[in-house]
């Protein structure tokens, strides 16, 4: 017995008269008219309602050239069963490809950097420079800080502290060798 047989005479039932071929195409209009939308719904729940047409169209199309086609009974029933294999074999298909497929997101997929890292490795960078800066001799540090926090000029710093502009340059190039050298020996 065949999957569909409850849908059709079998050729050794003479019982039915089989119908002409003509009546089994305008059956499987007539049907496709009423079952189009039970189909769409049936399909649409099962495979997404994206692609549920494209299924109902293949089923009618897959009914359509059936050498079945001229001996149905019940032409609901036998579409029925088309959708019910169609998703079968589509299952098939998707189980031996094993293949998932996740659309991109770019907001949502885009890479991020590694932020909270960043933030811990400014913290203790700037923990470094505070200690490297706080180990500086005094006049250093007041030159230093004078120029780098009060922003002011070397002039402005050799008219405030009274030292020659020289000295002003002498005080920074300490300064910053001995802070580079703390720092890189600290990391």
């Amino acid at each position: 017995m065949s999957v569909s047989s409850g849908c059709h005479n079998s050729p050794a039932s003479a019982d039915v008269p089989a119908p002409c071929a003509d009546s089994a195409h305008a059956s499987l209009e007539a049907c496709f008219q009423t079952e189009r939308g039970k189909l769409l719904t049936y399909l649409g729940r099962r495979a997404g309602h994206d692609v549920a047409p494209d299924l109902v169209q293949e089923v009618f199309a897959r009914a359509a050239g059936s050498s079945q086609a001229s001996r149905l009974i019940n032409p609901a029933a036998f579409l029925r069963r088309i959708a019910r294999n169609l998703l079968i074999d589509r299952a098939r298909r998707r189980a031996a490809n094993d293949v998932i497929v996740f659309p991109l997101e770019e907001q949502r997929d885009a890479a991020c950097p590694p932020q909270q890292e960043w933030g811990l490795e400014a913290e203790d960078l700037l923990r470094l420079y505070q200690e490297a800066v706080d180990t500086l001799p005094e006049k250093t540090r007041r030159v230093f800080l004078m120029h780098r926090v009060d922003e002011f000029s070397y002039r402005e710093i050799h008219e405030e502290l009274g030292i020659s502009i020289a000295t002003v340059e002498y005080h920074m190039m300490k300064a910053l060798a001995h802070i580079a050298r703390r720092v890189d020996a600290a990391r």
